[in-house]
């Protein structure tokens, strides 16, 4: 007979992974399944080994500048590419090897292998078609495998991969996803970036510090399009002033390949076109939920474009089936699948009071230098649903932590309600910006307004007073500016 689980996860990503804890605590039987690593993309090509790479090229740009903060730095500090990339595969694999060790301790099942949902309740897992094959990742012990399994709730929590423009299809070699570009044997002289958002601009950002030559191409008016345009004015302006090399409202209409480099064809806003050649290309044109091999179709599971749909609970339109995380739908990050997961779990297990996921209040951050962070509604966004907005600004170079830093290069925007003083959004640029953005992200969830933000005292001297002298401005009262 096939063993019988309470709860079925399907990937072992952010979201999965969390779930499967979250469902564990409550008391609910849980298996998860995994056919590559656990920990899935944000562990192990995503979030924390892009984050570990941006942290050696932070460091490279502080030894590149210690003659302004008064230090002599003996000798030339350069890039060791193969060091660079060792150490961010180090630490990815310590956080998989976490993941395995809270399964265990939380008495959740890895079945391991590839999922097919042959009927609601019901799942038939076959060997994976995609094996381990890094030694810093091996197959956790005592694992289930191939077999049938059944549920009385499966959630789909698959995630999603890099997508393909027909025509400039990544081919491992001279064009590159993050997958490619996060190990390089060695790093290239010059290369091109089709796309800058989050992951884009990241590896833009990165290989610049290395000393690459960096060109981005994007075909929308600005960088980084899902943020605030004024907060990516000034990030475009620091990021040229590095040396990156921009282009908006363009687009790469074709490549040719050479021996060792690439020519991309970019037709710019004016209709001409130029021709750009570089050792390698990445492709960030976004990603695709892994919804394939599911058998959502014969169930009957609605999609939309190319993710499953569901509802702030994580239910599909069939009972018995869920879907959590990148896999199902914009925005696209590993803390949202993380709260969809305990969100989803708690509904299933009937706890009392449980909100559905509020898109709207979830943090968008991006690690490029300089960092910009961001949450709930742009100025554009907010003046496009007919809202009557106040709008403040504060300058880093009028903080005086900022200054003391060497970083006063930045802002923080907000945007409120005029009538209620809601705060409906808040957007900024400069250093450390995601660590301070979830200030404004716990007072909106709070449901503030600008009279307990304005009454809230905020260390001196730290970049965080940026946050109240910002609101303060909306309000005609800003103190030190």
């Amino acid at each position: 007979m096939a063993e019988s689980y309470d709860v079925i996860i399907i990937g072992s990503g952010p979201g999965g992974y969390v779930a499967a804890i979250r469902a564990a605590q409550l008391g609910l039987k849980t298996a998860i399944v995994e056919r590559e690593h656990m920990g899935g993309i944000c562990l192990n090509w995503g979030c924390i080994p892009t984050k570990a790479l941006l942290r050696s090229a932070e460091v490279l740009d502080h030894a590149n500048h210690f003659k302004d903060f008064g230090l002599v730095l003996e000798g030339t500090v350069k890039p060791d590419a193969k060091a660079v990339v060792g150490r961010s595969r180090a630490v990815s694999a310590r956080l998989n090897a976490g993941v395995g060790f809270l399964m265990k301790k939380n008495k959740i099942d890895i079945i391991w292998g590839e999922a097919k949902i042959t009927k609601p309740g019901e799942i038939v897992v076959g060997k994976s078609s995609k094996p381990v094959v890094e030694p810093q990742h091996p197959l956790p012990k005592n694992v289930k495998g191939e077999g049938t399994y059944t549920a009385k709730h499966i959630i789909i929590a698959t995630g999603a991969r890099p997508r393909a423009l027909p025509g400039i299809e990544p081919d491992d070699k001279l064009i590159w996803t993050y997958f490619e570009a996060l190990k390089p044997d060695a790093l290239p002289k010059s290369l091109i970036v089709m796309g800058s958002g989050a992951i884009g601009i990241e590896f833009a950002s990165f290989y610049r510090s290395m000393g690459v030559d960096v060109t981005v191409v994007e075909v929308m008016p600005t960088i980084m399009p899902v943020e605030d345009a004024e907060i990516t004015a000034i990030a475009r302006k620091q990021l040229e002033k590095r040396g990156l090399k921009i282009f908006t409202s363009a687009k790469v209409t074709k490549v040719e390949k050479g021996a060792g480099s690439i020519t991309a064809h970019v037709e710019t806003a004016d209709g001409k076109v130029q021709q750009i050649t570089a050792d390698r290309m990445i492709s960030a044109v976004g990603v695709q939920g892994n919804i394939e091999n599911l058998g959502l179709e014969g169930l009957g599971v609605k999609t939309d474009r190319g993710c499953v749909v569901a509802d702030g609970y994580g239910k599909t339109n069939v009972a018995g089936i869920y879907a959590i995380g990148d896999v199902a739908g914009p925005p696209m990050l590993a803390h949202k699948a993380e709260h969809e997961g305990v969100v989803c779990v708690e509904k299933i297990a009937g706890l009392p009071n449980v909100h559905p996921t509020d898109k709207g209040k979830v943090p968008g951050c991006t690690y490029c230098n300089p960092q910009v962070a961001s949450v709930g509604l742009t100025e554009a966004k907010a003046k496009e649903l007919g809202r009557d907005i106040r709008v403040g600004r504060f300058s880093f170079a009028a903080n005086g932590k900022a200054i003391a830093l060497g970083e006063d290069q930045g802002m923080v925007k907000v945007i409120f309600d005029k009538k209620t003083g809601e705060l409906l959004g808040a957007h900024m640029v400069g250093a450390e910006v995601t660590e301070l953005i979830q200030g404004f992200v716990v007072a909106m969830n709070l449901e503030t307004t600008e009279e307990e933000l304005m009454h809230t005292i905020f260390p001196h001297p730290t970049v965080s007073e940026t946050m109240k002298e910002a609101v303060l401005d909306a309000y005609g009262r800003v103190l030190n500016a």
